[in-house]
């Protein structure tokens, strides 16, 4: 029995040691082009602020850049920040790039803030904003759906989102699946192992799901970090600058740019205080990587348990070249693993 499942890719414009921020973003464009040629379903690009080790501060203007430079692949944010910014801008942005780029635009929306009480000051949010959220969120749908006048704004309209239906996905956790379930959204939950409290969450997303005005039907997708390499060792070097990176930012406050897998290996790792090396071995977890035939049973075991009907690929690293070679294996593999459709004199509908 197969398992078909889309697949995708969430791309965070990381930065690398002594190179621009503007190389980043020049480099995300170039690699939607690389992934639209290798057959993934989405591009998403995020959004994060104030953070040296990413360049994405801006998904809208980012995904603007990324629909004009391909044709097919979907293209979208993972996410928006809404507690960051006024529901009417976010529904006058994303109603300009469906406009611009109509059937191929994703709205995919959070509800972190910033993580420092500077960031969140400068941005005139406060911690406790995150709690606003399905409000938010519902303020949102009204400027598309037009669901009556989005009191207290009578006579305002977001033009041109008024009537136009990008594909709406919520970023959550285990709790944030009921949000998504009550506004007709797709789910999107990390968790690549899909054990414990994520494959409940979806069951409960599931059974809470209220067919809406952009979904009539459940949809999850399932993100996490996935490396493809020749051998087991080289996938897991693949996951060593990010993991490395993390665990920086825990113990000294400051998320940096990548650095290569053979730098911190050989001179980072033995230097780490056993606190550091702690969160660098837990950042080395919870993510999928191997040989193609490891990758591909993973992953079928993870959608036959979840029932996702996609995966986000997150993964980052240092090394461009041998980043693009896994991503390409695994869009080989699981196109080799997926049986043929069948015959039809019709194409069958489907949800983007």
């Amino acid at each position: 029995m197969y398992v078909t499942y889309k697949l995708s890719v969430l791309d965070r414009s990381r930065t690398r040691l002594h190179e621009e921020p503007s190389k980043a973003l020049r480099d995300t464009v170039a690699f939607a082009q690389q992934v639209e040629d290798l057959g993934y379903h989405r591009f998403w690009v995020s959004e994060h602020h104030s953070v040296p080790g990413v360049a994405g501060s801006a998904p809208t203007v980012l995904a603007a850049a990324v629909a004009a430079a391909t044709s097919r692949i979907r293209v979208g944010t993972g996410g928006v920040m809404l507690p960051n910014h006024r529901p009417l801008v976010v529904a006058e942005q994303f109603g300009v790039l469906a406009s611009l780029f109509p059937g191929r635009i994703d709205m995919g929306l959070g509800r972190s803030v910033g993580f420092t009480d500077g960031i969140r000051r400068a941005l005139g949010v406060e911690k406790d904003a995150m709690g606003d959220f399905e409000d938010r969120l519902e303020e949102l749908a009204r400027w598309f759906t037009g669901a009556g006048e989005p009191t207290p704004y009578p006579g305002v309209h977001a033009l041109p989102a008024e009537g136009l239906r990008p594909p709406l996905f919520v970023l959550a956790n285990e709790a944030g699946a009921d949000v998504a379930a009550r506004a007709g959204a797709a789910l999107v939950i990390g968790g690549l192992k899909g054990e414990g409290a994520m494959a409940a969450a979806v069951e409960r997303y599931r059974a809470g799901f209220v067919p809406s005005a952009w979904r009539e039907k459940p949809y999850v997708m399932a993100a996490g970090n996935v490396a493809v390499a020749e051998t087991r060792d080289a996938a897991r070097r693949l996951l060593v600058p990010e993991a490395w990176a993390l665990a920086h930012s825990r113990t000294h406050g400051v998320f940096p740019p990548l650095r290569p897998a053979e730098e911190i290996e050989g001179k980072l790792i033995p230097s780490m205080s056993q606190r550091e090396r702690g969160l660098y071995d837990a950042a080395l977890r919870g993510h999928l990587h191997g040989t193609e035939e490891d990758v591909v049973t993973a992953l079928g075991s993870l959608v036959a348990r979840t029932g996702a009907d996609e995966v986000l690929v997150t993964t980052s690293s240092y090394d461009r070249d041998a980043l693009l070679d896994s991503y390409r294996r695994l869009a080989t593999a699981t196109r080799a693993t997926a049986p043929a459709p069948p015959a039809s004199p019709d194409p069958a509908p489907s949800w983007p």
